[in-house]
């Protein structure tokens, strides 16, 4: 097992409260009936939540990325450059708004792919 594939089983693992909450809302093709994976790494980025039909990537983001905000930046724009859009929501809005989060998800699945 590569190093990417190891850290990212260990991340499902231990899930935030936050990816938690939405991951109980994207498994088993609840999302207008598309796969969502967890953890999933795309070449040295292990990325929270990916639709690969859809090509969306999820992030939660907890207070840590407040100070990394350029390197999630940088992530952002290579994400992009694969192909990927990139939905970025903050703990507090998945726990405090799950509805709200839910609904920019959707509207993201079901409008054309970029």
């Amino acid at each position: 097992m590569d190093k990417m594939t190891f850290l990212a089983k260990a991340l499902r693992n231990r899930p935030t409260d936050a990816e938690k909450l939405l991951w109980k809302y994207l498994r088993q093709k609840q999302m207008e009936g598309l796969k969502f994976r967890r953890q999933q790494p795309i070449d040295n980025y292990i990325v929270d939540f990916i639709c690969l039909e859809k090509r969306i990537v999820i992030e939660v983001d907890g207070g840590q990325h407040a100070i990394r905000k350029e390197e999630d930046i940088v992530r952002d724009e290579y994400l992009r450059r694969q192909g990927f859009q990139v939905l970025r929501f903050w703990n507090n809005e998945v726990l405090q708004n799950i509805r709200g989060v839910l609904e920019v998800v959707r509207e993201n699945c079901l409008s054309p792919a970029p």
